[in-house]
């Protein structure tokens, strides 16, 4: 059994199936592995031996992207996935944290390095004549190392929402290890399509689709994501699976409804952080099965949803899986819910999702030591997610590590009022987080996103909070930013930080509804823009 990327596609060298559809262009898996052959031929015609064998991709989800993951593991080589929708001295820092030596890039994204110091990286456009003679001049291939079930594939930057990316060792076994189950679950093989539109360079899409095609010698069709295309690219390329991450669900939802909607080829949806909403939606509007889960990019903490799962849990986690308190390193009491079902214990029931058996499958962050020593505490893997589990070992989270609030001199965790928000038919999307009090403490604030057409006045607003039995008066929002569009990250995250620095204000095409402390309460605020 393959234990290797390497091993999965040398397994394809012969396959004629179809690998890779792309705006009319097709290659099968025999065409695939050759091209990613010479591409690593190519680059390791020019590499520094005597230094890191690292080389960054600055590209986006095309033929390139996916030629040169496979290159990077024919070659024995690391490939650094570089997100490509990092900015200025960001993206410079991002792509010299990782020690690129060279840098992969194309057209649309060469204009991104204008004005970047960058000492000592090489950096080659495929759409330029230098990369085009590279490849022309490559013999064949003669790999630099030929890696093992723990060696390094590529290193993946976290989502940064609670800070600067960190570079991931995201080893060779995590493809071979997730692929095999979920192919063999949901029957993808030769004549499937995977519709890959999350980022390449992020662990979603490898663990969620690159694998899944792999291993199940199905088509890859690479794709930008957007939702006023998806069901067109879904028909077009007669995808019969995809991934998501993050909050993708909901844009598509977010767009006009049709009658012939599910009138597709999609059997299947698989991802993590949709709401019970968005997966009961999406599934019943596009006539797909929609498969949720819970992982994040270290790859330590892993979460599944099964039959039976209650509204608002992710789920159970694999039996490593605990909720700790990080004070007093012990397991947290499971949750208690009042006769309304809010949480009743949330001081203690709420703590970080840990590992408690150790780093899982977590390889430790590049060239930082520190932030690895701060992930793994007293033997176990710290997650940095605020959850909380029942009497029945569901989960439920609660927020990250920064997203407590202490209201009134009570602790809020931001997650289950996220939720209970979502139950409002107006919004499709909401981040709530602290702003300070006047007084002390924290305020609650809410910034959403409507539906389409939707509107949200005041009196609408007060009237339906008001008829949610679990959220305390001191969870109402005291304030509540509609927006257009909220910041997110390249994995569709959203960046509550961007939002906290900003306050309780509203955007530039926002409106802010506001409610004075201990009133139920809403008003248009002075400070909302014109719309």
């Amino acid at each position: 059994m393959a234990e290797t990327v390497t091993q999965l596609l040398r397994e394809r060298t012969d396959d004629d199936n179809l690998a890779i559809t792309y705006n009319g262009r097709r290659w099968s898996w025999r065409e695939y592995v050759a091209a990613a052959e010479q591409a690593s031929a190519a680059v390791l015609g020019i590499a520094d031996r005597s230094r890191p064998p690292h080389v960054g991709t600055l590209l986006g989800n095309t033929p390139d992207m996916l030629i040169a993951l496979a290159a990077g593991a024919l070659g024995g080589y690391v490939t650094v996935g570089v997100n490509n929708t990092r900015r200025g001295d960001g993206l410079a820092a991002d792509i010299l944290r990782a020690d690129c030596q060279i840098l992969i890039t194309d057209a649309e994204h060469r204009g991104l390095l204008d004005g970047l110091d960058l000492p000592g990286v090489r950096v080659l456009d495929t759409s330029a004549t230098e990369w085009a003679d590279l490849l022309g001049e490559a013999g064949d291939l003669v790999p630099l190392a030929v890696p093992t079930a723990a060696d390094t594939f590529m290193l993946i930057f976290t989502s940064g929402t609670s800070g600067n990316p960190k570079p991931v060792r995201f080893a060779h076994m995590m493809i071979p290890f997730a692929g095999p189950v979920l192919a063999d679950k949901y029957q993808i093989g030769p004549g499937d399509v995977c519709y890959l539109s999350m980022p390449l360079f992020h662990s979603a899409a490898l663990m969620g689709g690159y694998c899944v095609a792999l291993c199940g010698g199905a088509a890859i069709a690479p794709a930008t994501f957007s939702a006023s295309t998806f069901l067109d690219d879904i028909r077009r390329y007669n995808a019969t699976y995809m991934n998501y991450v993050g909050k993708p669900l909901a844009y598509i939802l977010a767009t006009e409804e049709k009658p012939d909607d599910a009138d597709n080829p999609l059997r299947v949806a698989f991802g993590n952080e949709a709401t019970d909403r968005d997966i009961t939606e999406f599934s019943r509007r596009f006539g797909c099965t929609v498969w949720d889960g819970f992982g994040s990019t270290e790859l330590a903490i892993i979460i599944t949803r099964e039959p039976g799962t209650p509204e608002g849990s992710i789920g159970k986690g694999f039996p490593n899986v605990a909720v700790y308190n990080s004070g007093t390193v012990t397991e947290c009491p499971r949750a208690e819910f009042d006769d309304n079902g809010a949480l009743s214990n949330a001081d203690e029931a709420i703590g970080e999702l840990v590992n408690v058996e150790g780093a899982g499958m977590f390889m430790g962050y590049y060239n930082d030591e520190a932030s690895t020593s701060e992930r793994m505490r007293h033997g176990m893997y710290w997650s940095g997610d605020l959850a909380y589990k029942d009497a029945d070992d569901w989960i439920y989270l609660a927020g990250r590590t920064g997203d407590w609030m202490r209201v009134d001199g009570e602790n809020l965790a931001a997650g289950p009022i996220e939720r209970i928000l979502l139950r409002l038919p107006e919004i499709n999307r909401v981040a709530v987080y602290a702003v300070p009090d006047e007084h002390v403490g924290d305020a609650v604030m809410a910034a959403v996103v409507l539906q389409d057409d939707a509107t949200l006045t005041p009196e609408r607003l007060a009237e339906q909070l008001a008829a949610q039995a679990d959220l305390s008066p001191k969870a109402w929002p005291r304030f509540v930013r509609i927006e257009d569009d909220l910041p997110t990250t390249a994995t569709n995250k959203i960046l509550k930080r961007e939002l906290k620095k900003e306050g309780p204000v509203a955007g530039s095409r926002g409106t802010l509804l506001t409610r004075d402390a201990r009133s139920t309460e809403y008003r248009l605020s002075a400070d909302t823009a014109a719309v």
